[in-house]
């Protein structure tokens, strides 16, 4: 990330660009890792948050990134329910205070979502959204990030890019169940999705077996009772991969890859690069995103990832694209940060979550990780960043491993596992 003023960091995870502002308690759940974008802060700059950041992670954030805390401010938002961040801002008072934080400094916008609120919100406090020159170069980018985080919206674009994609139909939720049982007569299982999700929210696997004997086809309630869903082909799945880019006016820059680790479709972590299982996809990938950037750019857009299934005989197929800030952007921009000068200047590193046997405060599980030499050292550029916060539960840790090698990560989550008595380790 390259900023030529401050920055306000915006946390809107309530945001409606993935899913409904309705499904406000899966809205609320990714909310709780608004901590993680503490490390994106560098002098001068604002991070509008709307969970409450612990003293000692701030502390440790700032420590490891030699950021002076008198130089940053951090504005956390009382909770205000399931509605855009931008209005809670105004519902408790704060607008005014950011304004004269920021305005006056000529610095600009970094939403987590690129939605119409933040847009307004942009607007309203006289400043630009990073990375575009003005707001209304911002929202005219709008309706292609709402068409792209949408599985239709994604489906139509790749087929037209020509990308692979799994055999599949787009429908209406009342025809989903008949389109499903369709497509369930050449496939051994299916999966239904809703048109507007992340994270696996609302996805199903349906096999034969599930809709015999008159069984029908329970969807959940998102997208209300007409919404679009798109049905596929459930693939034999290797491996779930992704890559992210960078769309500037001089072309599209790949950033990084890897390999996601999901459970029912959910993303559960994530370890970059590529594993040498399908490395073999790394240049089909990065075309396909090219291809993809280029279609962005036309319509102004300047930052995505794009997701990818490789099946069990090594064939990759395009799946959705993330036309906004993901679960991977800010570790790697972490990671990128942390080992700057470094002697692991070209670092594997993975994301993940791990559950605890008993609750602990954050110092507690910091001091396991120094004693047992597992703490990131900036000297190395290795080891375990605590990188969310504490979790709500003080059990449910979500890391990072920053290593030489993809082995040395494994090495160091198995001893994490120990160290920190996960469930399971």
């Amino acid at each position: 990330m390259t900023e030529t003023g401050p920055i306000v960091v915006f946390a809107n995870f309530l945001s409606d660009l993935a899913v409904d502002l309705n499904e406000g308690q899966i809205l609320t759940q990714w909310a709780q890792q608004a901590p993680r974008k503490a490390w994106l802060l560098r002098p001068g700059d604002v991070l509008v948050t709307p969970v409450p950041l612990s003293r000692e992670f701030l502390r440790y954030v700032y420590d490891l990134t030699g950021v002076p805390p008198e130089s940053v401010a951090v504005i956390e938002v009382p909770p205000a329910g399931a509605v855009p961040l931008a209005r809670a801002v105004r519902e408790a008072g704060l607008v005014g205070h950011l304004r004269a934080l920021a305005a006056d400094r000529g610095a600009a916008l970094l939403p987590t979502a690129l939605d119409a609120s933040a847009i307004a919100f942009a607007r309203d406090i006289g400043i630009a959204v990073h990375p575009y020159p003005t707001v209304e170069a911002a929202e005219a980018a709008l309706e292609m990030t709402m068409l792209l985080n949408t599985k239709t919206g994604f489906r139509e674009t790749a087929g037209r890019l020509g990308m692979r994609l799994p055999v599949g139909r787009m429908c209406r939720r009342p025809e989903a169940e008949g389109v499903a049982r369709e497509l369930l007569r050449d496939h051994e299982r299916v999966v239904v999705k809703p048109d507007r999700s992340a994270g696996g929210h609302g996805m199903r696997f349906v096999s034969r077996d599930d809709l015999r004997g008159g069984a029908s086809l329970a969807l959940d309630t998102v997208g209300g009772p007409d919404g679009m869903w798109v049905v596929e082909e459930c693939l034999d799945v290797a491996e779930s991969v992704s890559i992210q880019l960078e769309v500037t006016a001089s072309g599209t820059r790949a950033l990084f890859s890897g390999a996601m680790r999901t459970v029912q479709g959910s993303f559960t972590g994530y370890a970059s690069p590529l594993p040498p299982s399908c490395a073999h996809v790394a240049g089909e990938l990065e075309a396909w995103g090219t291809a993809l950037g280029r279609d962005l750019a036309d319509h102004g857009y300047a930052g995505f990832g794009l997701d990818a299934l490789v099946d069990a005989d090594g064939v990759a197929y395009a799946s959705e694209s993330n036309i906004r800030r993901t679960a991977t952007t800010t570790p790697h921009t972490m990671v990128t940060r942390l080992t700057e000068g470094s002697a692991n200047a070209h670092p594997a590193w993975s994301v993940a979550k791990g559950w605890t046997r008993t609750p602990m405060e954050f110092d507690e599980a910091l001091a396991r990780l120094r004693a047992s030499r597992l703490a990131f050292d900036p000297d190395r550029g290795e080891g375990v960043v605590l990188y969310v916060d504490v979790p709500p539960d003080g059990r449910s840790w979500r890391y990072a491993v920053i290593a030489r090698s993809a082995g040395d990560v494994e090495e160091q989550q198995a001893a994490l596992a120990e160290v920190l008595e996960f469930e399971g380790g």
